[in-house]
């Protein structure tokens, strides 16, 4: 009788089809290739764009909308898959196929999470889709932390490393500064001048001398919190809301509908939570999987090591921007998992996970009662974590005006905003805000 084959023989076969299948991105096409990137985060990408071209990389932010891009995503990918998905698979067809690009000098770039998220996948129909599009040739690099796919024209050194994620700390503190003094700017577009200067000089600093760069950060905090608060502005009251929810589609322009801008429209403060924290957040469960499930104690220490250091950082960041100006620097990520209570427990962690019922939480506290909480059409997670815990949240802050929106493709941009302006109308109800907006 033949011997049944070894356990693991199923997944050593498949990984070897897949890496066959996959077209490798190679030290000679970093010479001339562009490769591009899905507009996930407007303000954080840009910088750290920046940072992988100084280290000789061709890159480019994509920036194309409309219903091209949905349609693009609709043909290629199942209907099931999550909007996430559809739209950055979408981005890049319809950016390959608008004749824009030399398809043969191309390559994309997409996170690869290696969680339990449907995300980590999105490589794989991403391929699957171009493929079915004819462009099965096009590179496709995974970004991601754990070494899942190597490619000997892409790496991420430990300078590059360091350098990117400091760009994720200047975006941070750029978005939540430009979030509390735009809606009160007497010239339109003054903040977003503000942005994009100091996101040129802050990649020139890093061109001429990255280790000087390194050392010029509490200086530099120091000056944009200056620059942010001599912005010439009106006082005015306006609505305080708050936005939460999945990573893709709270801060992607293209997923929201340009949310942020129609909150704007409406008389209202945006307060959007950094990428830090969900960073942070995703090291941070290495400590909770351990007190939960038991594991390596050494890997705990490790971690605890870094948190400790980024929780310094944090410090370092909320004190030089109250040192130099009135506005409030982005919340600690300490202090958004302490907000989070009893809320729900540490062990629930797919998606976002209890983050975004804490990040809710801590709006709530800091004066933002009022909550967007946007997800994609059938992501259970967030689902749970956002929409499962408003019942909850408002037992605990009876001043809670929570309000989940779907974003799918059959979910109309009429309908979205008619529900986010009955929020606002119960919103300025509460403050008594006769002409607010």
């Amino acid at each position: 009788m033949r011997s049944p084959p070894a356990a693991n023989q199923h997944s050593i076969d498949t990984k070897a089809i897949n890496m066959e299948q996959r077209i490798e991105f190679t030290r000679e096409m970093k010479r001339d290739y562009t490769i591009l990137i899905p507009n996930m985060l407007p303000v954080h990408l840009k910088l750290i764009k920046s940072v992988f071209e100084l280290h000789g990389y061709r890159m480019e932010l994509l920036e194309n909308e409309g219903p091209e891009v949905v349609e693009a995503g609709l043909k290629y990918v199942h209907n099931d898959t999550c909007y996430p998905a559809l739209l950055c698979i979408g981005q890049f067809i319809s950016a390959l196929q608008s004749g824009k690009y030399d398809v043969h000098r191309t390559a994309l770039i997409i996170t690869q999470t290696g969680g339990g998220c449907r995300a980590s996948n999105y490589i794989f129909l991403l391929r699957k889709a171009l493929k079915k599009a004819g462009l099965g040739f096009v590179p496709v690099i995974s970004l991601n932390p754990l070494g899942m796919e190597k490619n000997s024209g892409f790496r991420i050194t430990l300078t590059l490393f360091l350098q990117a994620m400091m760009m994720i700390l200047y975006a941070d503190v750029l978005m939540c500064l430009k979030n509390q003094v735009e809606p009160y700017e007497d010239e339109a577009e003054t903040c977003a001048r503000l942005m994009e200067s100091w996101a040129a000089r802050l990649t020139e600093q890093f061109r001429r001398d990255p280790r000087l760069a390194a050392l010029r950060f509490r200086a530099n905090l120091g000056r944009i919190a200056r620059d942010f608060d001599r912005v010439p502005h009106t006082p005015a009251e306006k609505i305080q809301v708050g936005i939460v929810g999945e990573i893709y589609v709270k801060y992607s322009q293209l997923a929201n509908n340009h949310l942020e801008r129609f909150l704007l429209s409406q008389g209202c403060e945006v307060h959007v939570p950094g990428l830090m924290g969900f960073l942070l957040n995703a090291l941070d469960h290495n400590i909770d999987d351990v007190n939960l499930y038991g594991g390596s104690r050494l890997k705990k220490a490790g971690v605890q090591v870094v948190m400790r250091w980024a929780d310094h950082i944090e410090r370092v960041i909320a004190r030089s921007i109250r040192d130099n100006c009135r506005l409030e620097p982005p919340a600690p990520y300490r202090v958004t998992r302490r907000k989070l209570g009893g809320v729900l427990g540490v062990g629930c962690k797919m998606g976002e996970g209890w983050l975004l019922t804490a990040e809710m939480c801590e709006l709530i506290d800091s004066g933002v009662p009022n909550i967007v909480c946007v997800q994609p059409f059938g992501c259970l997670p967030n689902h749970i974590a956002g929409k499962g815990t408003i019942r909850a949240l408002r037992e605990k802050y009876p001043s809670a005006n929570i309000v989940p929106i779907d974003y799918d493709p059959g979910a109309t941009r009429v309908n979205q905003e008619n529900r986010l302006k009955l929020m606002l109308s119960v919103a300025r109800e509460k403050v008594g805000g006769a002409g607010l907006g």
